[in-house]
């Protein structure tokens, strides 16, 4: 007998009970249909009653959704289950084409192998429909008819906005050629090169950035287009990053009522704040840091039932006193989710008036801030905590290198004075919270990221990799207790919030990471759900061997995407039940918030959440992680452009290499020692015919059993680079060599052969902090 699964289509069942007057328990195939189908509803709780389970039932439901997460078939909560990899309830989608039927289709932005999504326009819509070309905010619902197929839609969605209309325009360099034509640079290298007529040139001038709308293609020569409009100087040192601004649309011109309103900001009063000025919090940022949004302190306990531990403080920059729900400074923060960092600016989330002055956590300078009080017990388990407004007055602004050297034995005239009574405390402190983490197991990848440093005319001078310090261990273990404790107190008091959750890695990742590590003579066990500490034993079995930086490498691509949600599954690579970001609200709206959200619970005053902005949580979380993308997209774009353009004098050089990607078109190769990647296509790596290999990340010869691996260090030669675009393409000079699980790797089932012409390559990575 079957039952109707409710929001499914009918399905077995398997019976529980005495016959007549019987409820029906559901399959495991029911089970996983309903929480795929019901993303935002599919708790035990919810599955009980959507299966009318009975009292007798509930251990074994219990039972057989623990053995459906120990095979890595659901992820989550009792309170909220999910199955792995799946779309978001509220995502950021890509509409790229229709179908034979005319239906939109659409994938996860930033998210090119997504899974295929239809969008359904309601007729009243009509008018303001998407179309091709379009980005949208939308709520996802799994297809009830969906096969597994991999050209149907998995999901169907119903847009709740249009967040960037497509568009007509493109960018590209205004230039003069020598029989006086003009002619515009494209800044993508797969767009064409364009004419201006003389009567479209709008006051371009060689070498301005432009805005151009292309117009109707003739069956000869190359297309036409006008310009629209003249965006900079590529002369100016800000250009390359301008580039990002405009390719990405990030906003980064101040609406004249936010500036108005920001100057009108008057600094908040002690009025309903506990008076903390007398306790020396500090601050410990970068050399160069504007704005100083934390700060820390941190002391024994003095409680006898609490031997050997201690208290840690951390006290953040109270922005919701003065960004507060529906002003202009609001609309405007959400409107840009964060601040864009590049290595030549900052695009602020906030005007300066109130990100570096009245929010700013300045030395010897009264300032509201919202602080948290935790305590600890001698093994780095916390026992209690509490949040408090304030107004603190910080001690002393120090950078990482400046109380890392004072730990280190090499104070200096402000380090000194404060050496025994608060840095050493902290490190003791942290040295208390370290053994809570090592208990926690984290995810601990070992990938070091590098910073670009500029001349005074924005080129390039070097790059560099900034030592990792027990200093900016310190601060990033204080802050992850913090965004902990807020996650916590917001869930006690049944307050909505959004959470920063980390999703294990889906199940195809899975797979592919299991193939990948045979390859190598290691295991990744199936049948328990999966665990962060897994990864590590995988990582610590490799430390020190010829192949660390490839299996970093690999475990870090299998990895999903951390986001903003209302609905909580929890962070798999912190290893945290509850995570919210509390900590940074001067340059991301996700922790205003938070801290708003703490004040509408905790009772700290009138400028807390509204009810409008709690009913559009799902909303603002689709919209901040999108603008979280696409500022990384950004960042990496200009770090590009910059490395291409100092290596543009460089072509025909050689380089010391290491491939960071290996496709069925070719290999992507990164300079260390610029942070630079380039492509060289399969076609010019010689004679033999490669295979591509997925599991093992790596281009085989068929003849040669021999070829090139992820992480291989390699000898590459520079041979065309195209700066405005950032795309570099190089020529091989190192030999193949063998590999590891190469005789498995040449059967035709195994791999792919191929031989494609080069494509764009793979965009780089940089950032401002870390993102967890």
């Amino acid at each position: 007998m079957a039952r109707k699964i409710p929001g499914t289509k009918t399905g077995k069942s398997r019976a529980g009970g005495a016959e007549g007057g019987t409820s029906y328990r559901p399959s495991r195939d029911d089970i996983l249909r309903y929480v795929a189908e019901n993303p935002d509803r599919a708790g035990k709780r919810e599955i009980i009653k959507a299966f009318g389970l009975k009292g007798d039932d509930r251990p074994w439901l219990k039972d057989t959704l623990r053995e459906l997460q120990d095979e890595g078939l659901l992820a989550g909560n009792r309170k909220r289950l999910t199955r792995p990899g799946a779309l978001a309830h509220v995502a950021v989608l890509d509409i790229f084409g229709r179908d034979d039927e005319g239906t939109l289709l659409a994938r996860p932005s930033e998210q090119a192998d997504g899974p295929l999504v239809a969008i359904r326009i309601r007729k009243t819509d009509a008018a303001t429909a998407p179309g091709v070309g379009d980005r949208v905010l939308a709520k996802t619902f799994p297809a009830e008819d969906y096969l597994g197929e991999p050209d149907q839609p998995a999901y169907t969605a119903r847009v709740m906005k249009v967040f960037e209309h497509r568009k007509d325009t493109t960018l590209g360099v205004f230039r003069i050629l020598e029989d006086g034509t003009y002619r515009i640079e494209p800044v993508e290298r797969r767009q064409p090169e364009l004419v201006i007529e003389k009567d479209f040139r709008n006051g371009a001038e060689p070498g301005d950035l432009v805005e151009v709308e292309a117009g109707n293609s003739s069956r000869y020569g190359l297309p036409r287009g006008k310009v629209i409009s003249v965006l900079g100087s590529l002369t100016n040192e800000k250009a390359v990053s301008m580039i990002a601004i405009h390719a990405h649309d990030i906003p980064y011109v101040w609406p004249q009522e936010t500036l108005e309103e920001a100057e009108r900001v008057e600094p908040a009063s002690l009025r309903g704040r506990e008076d903390w000025r007398d306790l020396p919090l500090i601050t410990i940022d970068p050399a160069d840091a504007k704005d100083h949004d934390d700060a820390v302190f941190a002391e024994p306990d003095s409680d006898e039932n609490n031997q050997g531990g201690i208290i840690a403080t951390v006290a953040i920059a109270d922005v919701a006193a003065y960004v507060t729900p529906g002003s202009a400074l609001d609309r405007e923060a959400l409107r840009r989710g964060n601040s864009v960092y590049f290595p030549d600016r900052v695009v602020p989330m906030l005007p300066e008036r109130i990100s570096n002055d009245l929010c700013s956590l300045k030395e010897l300078v009264d300032r509201p801030a919202l602080a948290v009080r935790m305590t600890f017990s001698a093994e780095g388990r916390k026992i209690r905590h509490s949040f408090h407004r304030i107004m603190m007055k910080s001690a002393a602004k120090l950078s990482y290198q400046q109380a890392q050297a004072a730990i280190d034995g090499v104070p200096d005239d402000k380090t000194d004075p404060i050496l025994d009574t608060i840095l050493k405390p902290l490190w003791a402190a942290y040295d208390l919270l370290k053994r809570g983490r090592q208990a926690r197991e984290p995810l601990e990848l070992d990938l070091p990221e590098r910073k670009i440093l500029l001349k005074p005319d924005g080129t390039v001078d070097r790059v560099i990799v900034p030592e990792r310090l027990d200093a900016h261990k310190l601060i990033e273990e204080f802050m992850i207790q913090a965004n902990v404790a807020a996650a916590e107190t917001l869930e006690n008091k049944k307050q909505r919030l959004i959470y920063r959750i980390h999703d294990v890695p889906s199940l195809s990742k899975q797979e592919s990471l299991r193939e990948f590590l045979q390859t190598i003579g290691l295991s990744l066990a199936r049948g328990a759900q999966i665990r962060a500490g897994q990864f590590n034993g995988i990582l610590e079995r490799v430390r020190g061997a010829d192949n660390e930086q490839l299996v970093n490498e690999v475990v870090l691509r299998s990895q999903s995407q951390a986001e903003y949600n209302p609905d909580n599954i929890g962070h798999f690579g912190l290893n945290l039940r509850r995570y919210a970001h509390f900590t940074s609200p001067i340059r991301r709206y996700a922790d205003l918030i938070v801290h708003r959200a703490l004040i509408s619970a905790l009772g700290l005053g009138s400028d807390g959440l509204t009810q409008v902005e709690e009913d559009r949580l799902e909303e603002i979380s689709g919209l901040i992680s999108q603008s979280e993308r696409r500022a990384m997209a950004a960042e990496r774009d200009t770090v590009d452009r910059l490395t291409a353009g100092y290596l543009a004098e460089r072509v025909n050089e050689a380089f010391d290499g290491r491939i960071s990607g290996v496709t069925k078109s070719g290999l992507f190769v990164m300079l260390p020692q610029f942070g630079a990647d380039g492509f060289i296509p399969i076609s010019t790596l010689g004679d033999d015919y490669f295979v591509f290999d997925e599991a093992a990340r790596a281009l085989f010869g068929e003849r040669s059993g021999k070829g090139y691996q992820l992480a291989d260090s390699v000898q590459v030669k520079l041979v065309e680079i195209a700066p405005l675009a950032g795309a570099i393409r190089f020529e091989m000079l190192s030999e193949p060599k063998p590999l590891p699980g190469s005789k498995r790797s040449f059967h035709k089932s195994k791999g792919q052969k191929s031989r494609s012409r080069a494509s764009q390559p793979r965009r780089g990575g940089s950032g401002h902090k870390r993102r967890s």
